[in-house]
């Protein structure tokens, strides 16, 4: 098992991003939450690791820090939770976030992260409410907010938000909120994804 990797960042593409590890690219997809915190193409990175081995795939995740990790595979581990809906509530929400949304019990909070009925929702509180304390712990590295790319940000943050789970006209109305020249692309899909977290 892949348990870390340590290169350097030769592509992100939310969700998908690519680590050069001497010479060797690591395609994985990552939560928006380990986005925020990646550097810009060509810099150092260190991330945190999870295989999924599927019939048809093997994909390997990336996250930020040991705790987002670890709450993947706890959400993994509820019934009818997969990695893509996993991402979708470490994209939705950070790890303090989502130990506060069980806390609370705050069912209408996670139904608004795509592909998260009321069911699922109920189940991943009741099974993860005994074990979410120890999902909090210290970071693998401290990391920069990523710059602007050569891509259109919209173009980008479009995209990015398709692929987690958000219909393209739900998209382009978060898209609307979160408009403001000059805004990199991981800011732009903050913005969208906090107003479509509003009720």
């Amino acid at each position: 098992m892949i348990g870390f990797l340590k290169g350097r960042l030769a592509l992100k593409q939310p969700p998908s991003l690519m680590v050069d590890v001497n010479g060797v690219g690591y395609e994985l997809e990552a939560p928006m939450s380990t986005f925020y915190g990646l550097p810009t193409v060509g810099e150092p990175v260190a991330l945190y690791t999870h295989l999924v081995v599927r019939e048809d795939a093997h994909v390997l995740f990336g996250f930020g820090t040991e705790s987002e990790r670890r709450l993947f595979r706890g959400l993994l581990k509820v019934s009818g939770v997969g990695p893509k809906i996993a991402l979708g509530i470490l994209s939705g929400a950070s790890v303090a976030d989502f130990l506060r949304i069980v806390e609370a019990e705050d069912i209408a909070m996670l139904t608004r992260i795509p592909g998260i009925g009321r069911k699922t929702a109920e189940r991943v509180i009741i099974e993860m409410r005994d074990s979410v304390q120890k999902f909090a712990a210290p970071t693998l590295r401290e990391g920069s907010p990523s710059s602007p790319t050569a891509a259109s940000p919209q173009g980008e943050a479009f995209a990015a938000l398709v692929a987690l789970g958000y219909k393209p006209p739900e998209v382009t109305r978060l898209l609307k909120a979160a408009d403001e020249p000059g805004l990199s692309t991981t800011e732009i899909i903050r913005r969208a994804l906090k107003a479509a977290a509003k009720p």
